[in-house]
């Protein structure tokens, strides 16, 4: 049994929530950890937060309350586990709790029931082997950190690991490579839901040069893995 149930609203607010939710605004549930990394968490919140007609954030912790980052800085979780509704999409950062997390049977249950129903699973870094430990990543594409690419995808043989990639669309499962590369992943995300005119104006409003191109990664390369 999980030991973070998850709450689950009567079927009129489901569909509120979920299928029939307005197409022009989407809620997006961050979670984060003990040991999470900042950038993975705020560089795509800064380009969400640029958009709050189009998106509400909400922060996820294992408690309401502070979460320390892997940088040391303290970051205030709006709602715990236990009553955090179903979100519309999810996004999980790495950082360094990712090394606990993908064994706590607890967190995985949670997080597997918690998103089974999300329109779309994103993560950044080091969390898609913590996905691809509690099952959302069965029989997808994913990438992930170069320098934690053997171990983050040795925690499910049914994932396809994707070497060579900023970021990985793969139907419902959206995955990003390290840290920074989770920037580029959110604003194609934003091109997706919104159109690339969308993006680019977020892009041009942070004055920020985003890589377009899913396929650019210097870094497989340059970490020795091609």
């Amino acid at each position: 049994m999980t030991l973070y149930p998850v709450t689950n609203p009567d079927t009129a607010n489901r569909s509120s929530c979920l299928g029939g939710m307005d197409e022009s605004h989407r809620r997006v549930s961050i979670d984060h950890f003990n040991g999470f990394e900042l950038l993975d968490v705020f560089g795509p919140l800064g380009l969400l937060g640029m958009l709050p007609q189009a998106f509400s954030v909400e922060l996820v912790g294992r408690f309401q309350g502070f979460v320390r980052s892997s940088q040391g800085a303290e970051v205030r979780a709006t709602v715990g586990y236990r009553d955090a509704q179903l979100p519309d999409i999810v996004l999980v950062p790495g950082g360094r709790g990712t090394r606990s997390l993908v064994n706590d049977t607890g967190f995985l249950e949670w997080l597997a029931a918690w998103a089974s129903e999300a329109r779309l699973v994103t993560s950044v870094c080091t969390e898609a082997a913590v996905l691809a430990a509690e099952g959302p990543l069965d029989g997808f594409r994913a990438t992930t950190n170069k320098r934690a690419s053997g171990w983050a995808t040795s925690h499910d043989s049914s994932v396809e690991g994707v070497t060579q990639a900023r970021w990985v669309e793969d139907r419902s499962r959206w995955t990003s490579s390290g840290v920074a590369a989770g920037i580029d992943m959110t604003a194609a995300l934003v091109a997706h839901l919104f159109g690339p005119e969308t993006a680019a104006a977020v892009a041009g409003g942070a004055e920020l040069e985003i890589h377009t191109d899913p396929h650019w990664d210097p870094f497989a390369a340059a970490n020795g893995l091609l």
